[in-house]
């Protein structure tokens, strides 16, 4: 494994368009990074970069110590898995196996040592004599895996592995890949990762860190819990986290935050530490932090709308001051409700809140959190 530096990274396609602007990024040894961000943001160009499938505009693209900028994909020690698996569909499993070993000079004894090895490893020994159209979607996939497993790369590059996988699949494959990367982390043999998705599902629940992207631009790198407490700016508060963050435009007014007529307290530790009062501020609250409430002073009234049953959870949809709010209750909090009413009281937790420049997007409470 190898430690992987990008270093003010540009792409421009045809001299006009820039698809990736100047980003940096540091990817430690045996560490599991995630791209995530929509479709267009350019997460797959930069793996397409780093696997020397697309050439560099500008910038640096550091494996371990050699720049591999100008190397061909073979010789920068990085393994791909692609999201069509990419098998060759006239060899058997063992063959798609050992083609990379063979090629790159192994014996025929070594390759099959190395194939019983991998095949063990990820359970697919029953499968080493079938073609690749008599395998599930799930199979394919693990010898896809399998082979990338085999050249023990100091890179494993994944382009959306998983989209093409039905929801129970996909759920499965995640843990698989996960434990994997874990178990052979602690046995020393576990190689850098960088996996790109456009699921935020996957991305919090894989990624040891998660880089998140929009339009070329890096937005916040932290770790899955970081960017769920502590989102840098409106993009990430809106990205992660499903349901989305609620967030309500309006204005600091002394300790509070107005909302139309509504006031909403903001409490003394979030007032004291901004660090800044924009003018035109959005304040973000996840909707497992805007409760329902009744009898309770500071509550905010708003028209409920619409209601999402989850099963454990129900989600509450409402407007509030016109802005689309949504609240999740239990089960049971919602039986208890008066259902007759078409509005609904709801409560802030001041210590989740956060308050965003709406012009430039920053989270300027970000200290009040930390």
């Amino acid at each position: 494994m190898a430690r992987l530096q990008l270093r003010n990274l540009e792409k421009v396609y045809g001299g006009a368009f820039k698809a990736v602007h100047g980003i940096n990024l540091d990817v430690e040894e045996g560490e599991f990074m995630v791209l995530v961000g929509p479709s267009g943001c350019a997460k797959s160009t930069t793996l397409r970069m780093i696997a020397g499938l697309e050439e560099v505009t500008a910038g640096e693209i550091r494996i371990g110590e050699r720049i591999v900028n100008t190397l061909e994909p073979g010789k920068r020690g990085i393994a791909m898995v692609f999201q069509n698996y990419a098998l060759y569909p006239h060899m058997k499993v063992r063959t798609n196996l050992a083609f990379g070993l063979r090629i790159g000079g192994a014996s025929k004894a070594e390759a099959a040592k190395a194939v019983e090895e991998v095949a063990k490893i990820l359970e697919i020994e029953p499968l080493l004599d079938r073609l690749p159209k008599q395998l599930s979607g799930g199979q394919a996939q693990r010898v896809a895996l399998g082979r990338a497993l085999i050249k023990k790369p100091d890179v494993f590059l994944f382009d959306e592995p998983l989209s093409n996988l039905d929801a129970k699949l996909r759920a499965s494959m995640r843990v698989r890949i996960t434990d994997l990367h874990k178990r052979l982390k602690r046995e020393g043999m576990a190689s850098t990762v960088v996996y790109v998705t456009h699921d935020q599902t996957e991305a919090m629940t894989m990624g040891d860190r998660i880089c998140v992207m929009k339009d070329g631009h890096i937005m916040q790198v932290a770790t899955p819990k970081e960017l769920y407490e502590q989102p840098a700016n409106l993009f990430v508060a809106g990205f992660i986290g499903s349901p989305e963050m609620n967030v309500i435009e309006g204005h600091v007014d002394g300790g509070a935050f107005r909302t139309g007529g509504q006031l909403i307290q903001l409490g003394e530790a979030l007032t004291s530490r901004l660090s800044a009062r924009p003018e035109r501020a959005a304040l973000g609250i996840r909707p497992q932090h805007l409760t329902l409430a009744t009898g309770i002073n500071g509550a905010l009234s708003a028209q409920l709308r619409g209601v999402e049953f989850m099963g454990h959870e129900v989600y509450l949809h409402a407007l509030l001051d016109g802005r689309e709010v949504t609240t999740v209750a239990s089960a049971a909090e919602f039986e208890r409700m008066d259902r007759s009413l078409d509005t609904i009281r709801l409560l802030p937790e001041a210590a989740n809140m956060h308050i965003f420049d709406r012009d430039s997007g920053r989270n300027v409470s970000l200290r009040a959190q930390g």
